[in-house]
């Protein structure tokens, strides 16, 4: 049995027995970790409201043993807020549609819990810090985390040189299956022909190019969405559930 600190966005909550909660953190240090919250859905709480999704925190957990649902969590037992993104995310369809497909994203990459993710959990900080201030249109920050979230667990996608023989771009087929874009020499079955905008806009939402993504026209925003879609349901092996009610 021990104590243990770390910061942390609440990825997810769930229902356990009449007034607690078991809370689903990504942190910096110790990465997924899953915590239960005694009480919180009590009136009296003094901690209940700071652990909603989207919420960064500071958070003091007790290692123990077997818990009520026979799982070796830990117990939340001191939260400190450190930015509640929530309250300015909430009240956007676009930005809190967009906030909980990073929220499943980021959840679907750390699927070993205690295993430390610390570029993944920059990426959602960053995503969500840039969400909340409404600085960029929300499909755009969207597609930008899940194509960073993409390359930094080892899947970055081409959209410039060839992926299969490293001819120098731009290249005008694409396939997902092949890892992006594509020459004519190893142009595979299936391979789509999006627009050259569209690629050049994936590829500064990846490179953080803002200033090109910004000027992009919607067409081809929507062409990209798709695009970064198919290419993480590929490698994730299922789609997310969220993706399906951003707003476009």
């Amino acid at each position: 049995m021990s104590l243990f600190r770390d910061d942390g966005v609440v990825l997810r909550t769930q229902k356990l027995g009449e007034a607690d909660r078991i809370i689903t953190l990504l942190t910096r240090q110790h990465g997924r970790v899953r915590a239960v919250a005694r009480g919180v859905r009590k009136t009296k709480s003094k901690f209940g409201a700071r652990l909603e999704p989207f919420s960064h925190v500071d958070v003091q957990f007790f290692s123990r043993g077997e818990d009520l649902v026979g799982r070796h969590l830990a117990l939340c037992t001191q939260v400190e807020t450190i930015t509640p993104y929530g309250s300015r995310i909430v009240d956007d369809y676009g930005r809190y549609t967009a906030a909980t497909a990073m929220l499943e994203t980021a959840e679907r990459f750390t699927e070993n819990e205690g295993e430390p993710a610390v570029q993944q959990y920059l990426l959602l900080i960053g995503a969500l810090r840039t969400l909340a201030a409404a600085e960029h249109d929300s499909p755009l920050v969207l597609d930008a985390f899940l194509l960073r979230s993409l390359s930094v667990n080892g899947y970055s996608p081409s959209f410039d040189d060839c992926a299969k023989c490293g001819m120098p771009g731009p290249n005008r087929f694409f396939s997902v299956q092949t890892g992006g874009s594509l020459c004519p020499d190893c142009r595979v079955p299936g391979s789509v022909v999006p627009s050259p905008e569209t690629l050049a806009l994936l590829g500064a939402l990846l490179s953080g190019d803002w200033r090109t993504a910004d000027a992009a026209e919607a067409r081809h925003a929507r062409e990209g969405s798709g695009l970064v879609a198919a290419y993480l349901q590929w490698h994730l092996e299922r789609g997310l559930r969220s993706l399906r009610y951003v707003d476009r």
